[in-house]
């Protein structure tokens, strides 16, 4: 990080809740955040990507669809020929309950199982990710296993 001393180590972390801009309305990140223009996370790291480097990684095939508020750090990427890569800075684990995953979470989830493609479509236009914390969309008192009203087998989690 260019605020960051090169040679004292202790204290120098990006720490705490973090602001992150979608730049891509249409990444799966995005839709998976259902469409926020914005999202809030938590970061816990030092590190981060060159940007004199991301020219050259965009060329490869990586696309920077979230980034910070100055838009020069890099905080998700996406490799669009794959069916679920998507990179992060912050640590999704860290807002994450049993009752309510971490939109990513959730997504690789549905890719894991075939169902990515049914979770994006119900994520248009929502304002969390498609998921209603642990409740099946049809009754919200309706805990289980099975397949919700969105379609989605869950396995205990009705998104």
């Amino acid at each position: 990080m260019p605020e960051g001393s090169k040679t004292h180590m202790g204290g120098t972390m990006r720490l705490g809740s973090r602001r992150t801009y979608f730049q891509v309305s249409n990444s799966k990140a995005s839709q998976l955040y259902g469409n926020q223009r914005f999202i809030d996370e938590r970061h816990r790291h030092r590190y981060e990507v060159n940007p004199e480097m991301v020219p050259q990684l965009e060329k490869a095939g990586l696309s920077f669809v979230g980034k910070d508020e100055s838009a020069q750090r890099m905080q998700v990427i996406e490799l669009d020929s794959h069916p679920y890569f998507i990179g992060v800075q912050f640590h999704p684990e860290f807002k994450s309950r049993p009752g309510k995953p971490s939109a990513l979470f959730l997504g690789l989830i549905a890719a894991a199982s075939g169902q990515l493609d049914v979770l994006l479509k119900k994520s248009v236009g929502t304002k969390a990710n498609g998921y209603t914390n642990g409740m099946s969309a049809g009754s919200p008192h309706r805990y289980g296993n099975g397949v919700n009203g969105n379609g989605i087998h869950s396995n205990g989690l009705h998104v």
